[in-house]
């Protein structure tokens, strides 16, 4: 057996799957997951890694050569008390479940104590709070290279450090050899698991899986209970459990006496306890392949609306989490054109493009009325325009309307209608309403990777056909949401 201290992500990303490890474990071929924006990911942590490297001093570095020779030499550097060792290799024996296994690890840097009292092993990470339990999977790779470095060099690390995106340094308590031993062993368990062990798909969950075509294909053709919206991963895993694998079983379930108390509460009266009405909903619809009205769609009265949406970097790429991008149209008895606000390429372009935003909203205001509805798809356009005025400011008091006028769809959305659909996502959902896009393969994780690659462009005709291909996809999102309005508009009462 032969593990890498990599190995471990197998588990953790894109998120927990003991499915996935099992299917790696026996090399089940994988769909092509490469994209613009992996690739952009991928170069920004080697940047991120060389500007690190460019900031220490003495550094012996063993990232060439052959592997036996790289591992020598990292021992090598060790003995001599280089000040930091850069790509060291380590490669030792162990026992896991009475089986010998090889462990194999390469951290970043290798840096010496003060006072030459040892080595902190440290990764470079993109993640920002890499403490957190969405990074679990950094911290137990950076417990395998500490294990590594005291099985080869005979004594614990000085301790186990992770150069975070934020460029500080952040310390990960070393658990021991012991503990270590312990998670590769669970490691080694889930390779063992059956490959057909049931593991929950989700939207969001297998999103960037290798395995994400087939896995969701076996969900579809056993209708499984994960493919409703309204179950979630832990409400699939306990149906399953009780034998309620499929969406056809879900109804019989509800009244069956051997799963009266997982769907009914109270003694004398027993009534549905508050997800059954929703489940019941979601699997006839689903079965039905029909739209299930349940409210009437709680939408403003008014004769415009404004479609609102925004392109952003996320904190991991960019410090300010900088919105590069934003979008207005207003639709109704008199539309306007596509309206969009950019942000600058200079150093004061977020400013920028922040003012062009409100100075663009104020024009729509006194043209449309003070009460033109601002219509955006979730959260994300209010917690941004909230976040800029506490950057930037407002001082014309522009941003404060636009935030009293703001419309979640996607709130409206869910609370009118149960859809046959696995998610309420707008790509889903545009295209059960009848919007059809010219631009197919773009999404928000390409948006951010072609921006990235225009404010590189030196070529300012390419630069130029790049944000133009950044408004065109933009401005479909505005089209979708648009298009998923009118259709709540024409639902039955």
């Amino acid at each position: 057996m032969r593990f890498t201290a990599t190995d471990v992500f197998d588990y953790y990303k894109p998120s927990k799957c003991v499915r996935r490890v099992a299917l790696r474990a026996r090399d089940v071929p994988e769909q092509e997951t490469d994209t613009s924006f992996m690739n952009l990911l991928r170069n920004l942590g080697l940047a991120h890694e060389a500007e690190h490297l460019a900031s220490l001093a003495g550094v012996v570095s063993v990232a060439k050569g052959d592997p036996e020779d790289r591992e020598r030499r990292t021992l090598e550097a060790i003995r001599s008390g280089a000040a930091v060792v850069f790509q060291p290799r380590f490669r030792v024996g162990v026992s896991l479940g009475g089986e010998p296994c090889e462990l194999v690890g390469e951290p970043d840097f290798l840096v010496r104590a003060p006072g030459g009292a040892g080595y902190f092993v440290r990764d470079s990470k993109l993640a920002r709070n890499v403490l957190s339990s969405r990074h679990e999977g950094i911290q137990r790779q950076l417990q395998v290279y500490g294990l590594l470095f005291e099985r080869a060099v005979g004594k614990p690390p000085a301790g186990l450090e992770v150069h975070a995106g934020t460029g500080d340094i952040v310390r990960v308590a070393y658990d021991g050899d012991a503990a270590v031993l312990a998670s590769l062993d669970e490691q080694r368990r889930m390779r063992a698991a059956s490959p057909d062990l049931y593991e929950p798909v989700g939207w969001t969950k297998c999103k960037g899986c290798g395995y994400e075509a087939r896995c969701a294909s076996e969900a579809r053709a056993a209708e499984d209970v994960a493919l409703l919206t309204t179950v979630n991963l832990e409400r699939a895993r306990e149906l399953h459990a009780r034998g309620i694998g499929k969406i056809g079983q879900i109804a019989a379930a509800v009244d069956d006496p051997a799963h009266h108390d997982y769907f009914w509460t109270g003694k004398k009266k027993p009534v549905h306890k508050s997800f059954v009405a929703g489940l019941l909903r979601s699997a006839e619809a689903y079965l039905s392949k029909a739209d299930i009205p349940i409210a009437a769609p709680a939408l403003p009265s008014a004769s415009h609306f404004a479609m609102f949406d925004l392109e952003g970097l996320p904190p991991y790429i960019d410090d300010l989490e900088k919105v590069y991008l934003w979008g207005l149209k207003v639709f109704g008895q008199r539309p306007s054109g596509y309206l969009p606000a950019q942000a600058g390429m200079g150093a004061d372009g977020d400013r920028e493009g922040w003012f062009a935003f409100l100075g663009v909203a104020e024009r729509l205001l006194a043209e449309y009325g003070s009460d033109l509805p601002f219509v955006h798809w979730s959260n994300h356009e209010k917690d941004k325009v909230r976040k800029y005025v506490e950057r930037y400011g407002d001082p014309a008091g522009v941003a404060a309307r636009v935030l009293e006028n703001l419309v979640d769809l996607l709130s409206v959305t869910k609370a009118s209608v149960v859809t046959p659909l696995p998610s309420y996502g707008l790509k889903t959902l545009e295209g059960h309403v009848g919007f059809r896009r010219r631009l197919t393969e773009a999404n928000g994780a390409w948006s951010i990777a072609s921006y990235i690659e225009a404010t590189e462009c030196d070529d300012p005709v390419a630069r130029e056909r790049i944000v133009g291909q950044i408004l065109a996809y933009n401005e479909e999102d505005l089209d979708a949401t648009w298009a998923v309005l009118q259709w709540l508009q024409r639902l039955p009462a």
